[in-house]
C-alpha cells in the first residue's frame, strides 16, 4: 500500500503544530520547509516559520528580511518567517549562565570567579546549539502561533539539538541528586540548622520541568512530526538511513520523506542531451532504493528550470508537494 499524500498525513493529524524539516545539506529543506508553512498559512493556520539552522536562509527564500523577528511574510496572509538570531541567543544565554554558576559557587563555598567557568563552557561548539535549542522550546512554549515550522541544520546537527532535551533530562537528574546529597550533608554539619532558600535547587527542578514538557511536546505523533528530505542520489540517501532509527528511537515521530528535485522524465525528447538522460538513469536507480527503503514517502518534488525564490515560486512547488 503506498504511503498518504502530504494533504491526507495532515487531514489525519488535525492537531499538527511543531513539524520539522531535515536531512543532508544541499537537498532542498528550507524550500520544503517554506512551502509546507505557505500552504498551512493558505489552509487558515496562523504559522510560524522559523530557521534553526545558524547558517540562515529564509530571508534569501522569501526576498525579504526577517532576521531576528518573526515578520509577516508578504503576500501570504497567516503567514511569519523568522531567522533566530544566533548571537543574541548566545549572549542571553552567558548572562543566564554566569548568574546560574554564580549561585552554585555561592551556595558551595567556592572562592572562584564565574567567569573562568564561563568562559570554558562556552568555548565548546555545543554551546551554540544548546543557545538555539533554548529559542526553539521558548516559541513552543510561547504557543503564539496555530503552527509552527522549522528549517532545521544539516540532520546530524538537528540529531544533536533535538536530543538535548534528553541529554538535559538526564544531567538535570544527576545534579538535582547531587544538590539534594550535598544540601543534606551541609545541614547535617551545620549547628544552626537554618533552612536556607536554595535558589539552585530551585533553578535545577524548573529546568527538568522544562525538560519533561519539551520532550513531551517532542514526543508527541498527534502535534509533531519530522520529515526527511532527500534527492535520488546516494549520499542523502545514506543519510537518512544512518539517522532515521534514531528519531524513532528517540520517540520524534517521523512524518515521512520528501523527494526533491526529480526530473521529470517526460520532458525528455529527441533534442535532450546524453547528460540530462544520465541524469534521469541514475535518478531511476535510486528511486528504487527509496521506495524500497523508506515505505512512509509523501511527495516528489521535480526540478524547476528556475531557482525556487519568492513567494510565486513556493506556490509552485506547494503544488508538487501537496499535489
Amino acid at each position: 500500500m503506498s504511503a498518504a499524500s502530504m494533504p491526507a498525513f495532515f487531514a489525519q493529524h488535525s492537531r499538527m503544530k511543531y513539524i520539522f524539516f531535515g536531512g543532508k545539506g544541499g537537498v532542498g529543506k528550507t524550500v520544503m520547509a517554506g512551502t509546507a508553512a505557505l500552504w498551512l498559512a493558505q489552509q487558515g493556520h496562523r504559522t510560524l516559520l522559523a530557521s534553526t539552522n545558524p547558517v540562515h536562509s529564509l530571508s534569501s527564500l522569501l526576498d525579504q528580511n526577517v532576521f531576528g523577528a518573526p515578520t509577516p511574510v508578504n503576500g501570504v496572509p497567516n503567514l511569519y518567517a523568522y531567522e533566530i538570531d544566533t548571537k543574541d541567543t548566545i549572549e542571553r544565554s552567558k548572562v543566564e549562565l554566569t548568574q546560574k554558576i554564580q549561585w552554585f559557587l555561592k551556595y558551595a563555598d567556592i572562592k572562584t570567579r564565574a567567569d573562568e567557568f564561563v568562559e570554558s563552557a562556552t568555548m565548546n561548539p555545543a554551546f551554540e546549539e544548546s543557545a538555539m535549542f533554548e529559542n526553539m522550546i521558548d516559541l513552543m512554549f510561547e504557543d503564539k502561533y496555530d503552527v509552527y515550522v522549522f528549517d532545521t541544520a544539516p540532520t546530524a546537527n538537528t540529531r544533536r539539538l533535538l536530543g538535548m532535551s534528553s541529554v538535559y533530562s538526564m544531567w538535570v537528574n544527576k545534579m538535582v541528586q547531587s544538590r539534594e546529597e550535598a544540601k543534606s550533608l551541609r545541614e547535617l554539619l551545620s549547628y544552626s540548622r537554618k533552612k536556607e532558600k536554595d535558589p539552585l535547587m530551585e533553578y535545577l527542578l524548573n529546568l527538568r520541568s522544562r525538560m519533561e514538557r519539551t520532550k513531551g511536546l517532542l514526543t508527541d505523533a498527534e502535534k509533531t512530526a519530522f520529515f526527511f528530505v532527500t534527492l535520488p542520489e546516494a549520499l542523502p540517501i545514506a543519510v537518512i538511513k544512518r539517522f532515521i532509527g534514531w528519531f524513532h528511537d528517540f520517540g520524534i515521530p517521523v512524518g515521512g520523506v520528501i523527494v526533491n528535485m526529480l526530473i521529470d522524465k517526460a520532458d525528455v525528447t529527441a533534442a535532450t542531451p546524453d547528460f540530462v538522460r544520465n541524469r534521469i538513469a541514475m535518478q531511476e536507480h535510486y528511486m528504487q532504493d527509496i521506495r524500497a527503503s523508506f515505505p512512509d514517502l509523501r511527495a516528489f518534488v521535480p526540478l524547476f528550470e528556475t531557482e525556487v525564490r519568492g513567494v510565486e515560486m513556493l506556490k509552485r512547488t506547494a503544488a508538487h508537494l501537496f499535489a
